[in-house]
């Protein structure tokens, strides 16, 4: 797992050399941009969401009056570190419902910039078929569905871990490394998706291979510790990324069929 974590992390600087070889600029700004201004409208409103939710809980379990009554230097210490780990773990929840939503609304535009990846690669033309095109969306939207679904399921559960003290100041990250894999699932799942692979069948080959996943999910959260610039790169990067990530693995199966069948 280690090694693929290395391999998708690498991809990154061998997309940033493809993209500029093949002034594929045009695919990466325009989406980037809106990316960012969805970004930094929906972290507004998401914090100001967040701290309002912690305030709520703090008041309504009385949990902040009994702590004043105790003036406890220490249990005030805990109550602070929990409150900012919740508030981070309630950031992530939030993010990752609008990631969900900014790739159902980006999957044509992705899966596009991943056929065309793999298409310089071949140098080869892959055919539009519009049936195909939308069977493909609707497959999309389920599998994100699907893994918005459970990863929601495993952020609660994170979430009510957080609670207990100590404890709870793993969490966040055990849910960035989530945010991490999921986020990588949907940016494999569009070379998956190109080659005729069923969710299933996607489902079964992230599994086999979480490092690709984890790896590509990890660089594109990073990117975001780069303003604007990062915030812009983030999204498209992590597309050809993956798809460079993929490609030898595909590559290497092709050639044991060949192999075996020779």
């Amino acid at each position: 797992m280690f090694k693929e974590i290395i391999i998708s992390i690498q991809a990154y600087g061998a997309a940033h050399q493809f993209i500029k070889a093949n002034k594929l600029w045009k695919w990466i700004i325009v989406p980037g941009i809106l990316y960012m201004l969805l970004f930094i409208t929906g972290m507004y409103f998401f914090s100001q969401s967040a701290n309002n939710a912690i305030e709520w809980i703090a008041l309504r379990t009385g949990l902040k009056g009994w702590l004043d009554t105790l003036d406890s230097g220490f249990l005030g210490f805990l109550f602070t570190m929990g409150s900012m780990l919740l508030w981070m773990l309630l950031m992530l929840f939030y993010f990752s419902l609008f990631k969900y939503l900014f790739l159902i609304v980006g999957a044509p535009l992705f899966a596009y910039l991943s056929e065309k990846t793999e298409a310089i690669i071949e140098k080869k033309d892959f055919p539009f078929n519009q049936a195909q095109f939308i069977k493909d969306m609707i497959r999309g939207i389920k599998l994100s569905v699907r893994n918005s679904l459970w990863q929601t399921v495993y952020l609660l559960s994170i979430i009510f871990l957080s609670l207990i003290p100590l404890v709870g100041w793993l969490t966040p990250f055990l849910a960035l490394l989530l945010e991490c894999y999921y986020y990588g699932f949907s940016m494999l799942d569009y070379s998956m998706e190109r080659h005729k692979k069923t969710a299933g069948e996607s489902i079964a080959f992230v599994s086999a291979h979480k490092g690709l996943a984890v790896g590509n999910g990890m660089v594109f959260y990073l990117f975001h510790f780069l303003p604007i610039i990062g915030w812009i790169l983030a999204p498209t990067y992590a597309v050809v990324a993956a798809t460079l990530s993929i490609y030898p693995l595909k590559k290497e199966a092709i050639e044991q069929s060949i192999a075996k069948n020779g």
